[in-house]
């Protein structure tokens, strides 16, 4: 049975819109913490290691955010992030005064999706909830808690630079001249090679909600380091959003090419 036309005048409502948030967010968390938390390193301390590594994280994000994109994008645009939100709101595409109900379901779908993988690990074998949190529970960090070792600054420029790209990426590809039906595609695809580039430097972000929702269950030293995967992808967002349109949306009168004399 088909269904019925919705007349182009009609919207989701905000509730619906609220909602889609929360569950696109927990999905993108979910995906990328439970496959860092369990498939990651699979396996490493046998001699048939099975785990996905650094490169099968990065996937399973950009795989989780296309996922989420086309299933609940429609109702609500698919931000998912709050630097997103802000970023939207910077370009002119989103209103200000929405940003901050996206931005408390986002944190609320996060904290589930960080909740429900670390309910999971909990049932796991002795000591491996323990040993998870011990490392962060796939929590962002600089310094000591940097993966590759890197400090305050590489983590704040990373983090400014690849949002910031992010956003660009988005504008572009939801633009009204932009192919229709492949944004979501070209949206995961960037956040898995932007994840490639970052993991090693400081577990890559550009997601404060993700940032903190797993901050939350790593503690300590995590939670007091937030604050940077909070404030620096936002900066890069409002970077991206405040120029896209100075940078990128200059038009002209059709047919108003330049004659070039080739005599």
């Amino acid at each position: 049975m088909s269904s019925p036309e919705v007349p182009p005048s009609v919207e989701p409502t905000t509730a619906s819109q609220l909602l889609a948030e929360v569950a696109g967010t927990f999905l993108l968390v979910f995906g990328l913490v439970g496959t860092a938390t369990f498939s990651a390193f699979f396996g490493e301390e046998t001699s048939n290691p099975l785990g996905v590594g650094f490169l099968g994280v990065a996937i399973a994000l950009g795989l989780s955010v296309t996922i989420a994109a086309y299933a609940f994008g429609p109702i609500s645009g698919g931000h998912f992030n709050p630097a997103v939100t802000l970023g939207l709101a910077a370009a002119g595409r989103f209103p200000w005064r929405a940003t901050w109900t996206f931005i408390l379901a986002q944190l609320v779908g996060a904290f589930l999706g960080a909740l429900t993988v670390f309910g999971l690990a909990a049932g796991g074998p002795a000591g491996f909830l323990d040993k998870a949190v011990a490392s962060g529970f796939v929590s962002n960090g600089f310094g000591e808690l940097s993966p590759g070792g890197f400090g305050l600054v590489s983590a704040i420029v990373i983090e400014v630079v690849i949002t910031a790209l992010f956003l660009y990426v988005i504008l572009g590809v939801t633009h009204t001249r932009a192919a229709a039906g492949f944004a979501p595609i070209a949206i995961g695809g960037t956040l898995t090679l932007f994840l490639l580039i970052a993991i090693p430097i400081d577990n890559g972000s550009i997601n404060p909600a993700r940032s903190i929702a797993t901050a939350i269950f790593g503690g300590g030293d995590w939670l007091a380091q937030v604050w940077v995967f909070i404030v620096f992808p936002i900066i890069g967002a409002l970077i991206a959003g405040f120029s896209y349109r100075i940078l990128f949306e200059g038009t002209r009168p059709v047919g108003s090419r330049p004659v070039v004399n080739r005599s």
